[in-house]
């Protein structure tokens, strides 16, 4: 039945079977070598996992700040003798620009019941003759005015407007955390590459002491006539399998570590009125992190086989 099939039908299967009996016979003799193949993979993983658990980290900041155009931007005090009225005169020629994405007017007595509500001096705020609250303009940006230069030359226009006796920026913390959680990001990204590198020098410092433990062998293999990809080939399986170990163990730390991390952050939350439950990476960040370990396996096996099976055949 198989001398039917098409010759290069035949060879795909040869070829595809050749793999499989690789990367299985490859596997079992990783398995065969628990503590070696455990320290190879656990180094891979340390190296991994802090990258991987600070960029969770910084996601999950970037996520709480991510929702600052819930609140206003920016906030319009205006003067004493502005009432409701003219407040809402503003407010209307303010929502024509196109650097403002909406504007809503907070009234003297919605002021003073929100104070009310969060100062705790109900009753000194009885004792006022009249409300000393002015009319307050909630200003919310236009959806691509995110830089703090941006905000800061909005915040001095609307500020020399007339009737307006003083503006505050109520997200300039905001727009500082999410430039603080740039820097962090672009830090984690070189702090990964450096330890990625490491990864690199890991495996293909294993291997290499694969290599030479299997000297014999190789060059027997040499003398029957077997090719340099054949040879190669359980090296390179060797290097594709520590690293996917190495990712699921950085994987399982990082998990590990948000997990312990979501107690103290959720008391730390409560003081300031609020819920942060963090997250670890998403399905497409695992698979990355899965697909990075695998390739710098196998980067590492490439660079230690190339370079030490030279010395023992031409390959």
């Amino acid at each position: 039945m198989s001398a039917n099939r098409p010759r290069w039908l035949r060879r795909a299967g040869t070829w595809v079977a050749h793999h499989r009996r690789a990367a299985t016979d490859t596997l079992d003799g990783l398995i065969g070598a628990p503590l070696g193949t455990l320290l190879t993979v656990a180094a891979i993983a340390i190296a991994l996992a802090l990258p991987a658990t600070l960029l969770s980290i910084t996601n999950n900041l970037d996520h709480l700040a991510g929702d600052w155009r819930r609140g206003a931007a920016l906030s319009l005090f205006l003067s004493p003798d502005m009432d409701e009225a003219a407040g809402e005169r503003l407010a209307a020629a303010l929502r024509t620009r196109i650097d403002i994405g909406g504007v809503e007017v907070i009234s003297r007595a919605s002021g003073l019941e929100e104070f009310r509500r969060y100062s705790g001096l109900g009753d000194a705020l009885d004792q006022l003759p009249e409300n000393p609250l002015p009319v307050v303009l909630a200003i919310y940006l236009a959806a691509d005015l995110t830089e703090g230069d941006d905000v800061d030359a909005l915040l001095e226009g609307l500020a020399a407007l007339p009737g307006v006796d003083f503006a505050q920026a109520d997200a300039r913390w905001v727009l500082r955390l999410k430039a603080i959680l740039s820097l962090l990001r672009e830090g984690t990204l070189l702090l990964g590459g450096m330890l990625a590198l490491g990864v690199v020098l890991v495996v293909g410092n294993t291997i290499r002491l694969e290599i030479e433990n299997r000297r014999d062998e190789i060059q027997v293999m040499d003398l029957v006539g077997a090719t340099g990809a054949f040879i190669r080939r359980p090296f390179l399986y060797a290097g594709a399998w520590y690293g996917l170990l190495g990712g699921i163990l950085a994987w399982t730390l990082g998990a590990t570590a948000i997990a312990l991390l979501q107690a103290p952050v959720s008391r730390l939350a409560a003081l300031y009125d609020t819920e942060l439950t963090l997250t670890g990476l998403g399905p497409r960040e695992t698979l990355a992190l899965l697909g990075l370990a695998t390739l710098l396996g196998i980067i590492g096996s490439r660079i230690a086989v190339g370079r030490h099976l030279r010395r023992l055949r031409p390959v």
